[in-house]
């Protein structure tokens, strides 16, 4: 129910963050405990959220995906509700443990989440616009291990926005298919935030690091879209999105070693294998 593989990639958006505050080149003892706190922290925002997304679609799912928990009676509504609301507030109170200012973003994470499943999912431009802010709040949250460094980085949570509003407009042709006109976007989408991406790691000279992921995120996220775009099917949507999601986590270890965090990248690419096991046991999409 709470996706396990995707919550694998938030995991990943906190490592890149933490990457990008430059806390662990600093010379000075590694903040495990701040690690592992934001770490939890965004595992349970995520599960809490995706929790909701079943909790206010269970009409729905009765109709267009049965089998998932709540209409195929694997867990009741109401307790499929109190299950999301302790995990968001657990993803805050871990987060607020860091700081007070992680403990901000936490709760942004939760309330856009929220937004996200009740309103923003009926919309066509900000359903999509309010999926990708959550994604940029989770990895300012991950930025927020070091305060003072959002002052300077915060602008960088525009990628992700891009990334994830790209992948959540393609979603909403997985069910009954979709038109080629949203795919399109998707893919000059992609290549704006890989364009960006290349563009800091040639800035900070960490450029062949760099390729090192972007490479096989660009070919991950674009063999699966170009299919759905010769054929716009149910089917190679979900494929698309399936893979944009999980190749999140390319994209965030492009970001650690752009930040020379080279040791922090290897480490967030080690999540792929883990996230695509998962996601061949739990549906992501």
């Amino acid at each position: 129910m709470m996706r396990p593989a995707n919550i694998v990639t938030s995991v990943a958006d906190i490592l890149a963050g933490i990457a990008i505050s430059g806390i662990l080149s600093n010379g000075l003892s590694i903040p495990w405990l701040s690690i592992v706190l934001l770490a939890v922290s965004t595992a349970c925002l995520y599960g809490g959220g995706i929790v909701f997304n079943d909790v206010f679609d269970a009409d729905l799912d009765k109709i267009e995906r049965p089998e998932r928990a709540i209409p195929s009676g694997l867990i009741s509504l109401k307790k499929a509700a109190v299950l999301g609301s302790f995990l968001l507030i657990t993803g805050i109170v871990l987060a607020t443990l860091n700081s007070v200012t992680s403990g901000m973003f936490a709760v942004l994470v939760a309330v856009f989440a929220l937004l996200y499943n009740k309103f923003g999912k009926h919309h066509s431009f900000f359903g999509p616009l309010n999926m990708g802010l959550c994604r940029g709040f989770n990895l300012l949250l991950g930025l927020s291990i070091v305060p003072t460094m959002l002052y300077s980085h915060y602008y960088l949570a525009i990628i992700p926005v891009i990334y994830i509003f790209s992948i959540t407009m393609t979603s909403r042709g997985e069910v009954h298919g979709g038109n080629t006109k949203n795919l399109y976007l998707a893919a000059v989408l992609y290549a704006i935030v890989i364009c960006a991406i290349t563009y800091f790691a040639f800035v900070n000279d960490r450029l062949l690091w760099s390729l090192l992921f972007l490479v096989p995120f660009t070919f991950m996220i674009f063999k699966p879209l170009l299919k759905a775009i010769k054929q716009p099917v149910g089917k190679n949507i979900g494929a698309a999105v399936k893979a944009g999601v999980i190749s999140l986590i390319l994209m965030d270890a492009a970001w650690a070693v752009t930040f020379d965090a080279l040791i922090l990248a290897f480490i967030i690419a080690a999540l792929l294998p883990l996230s695509m096991w998962l996601s061949k046991l739990f549906a992501v999409t």
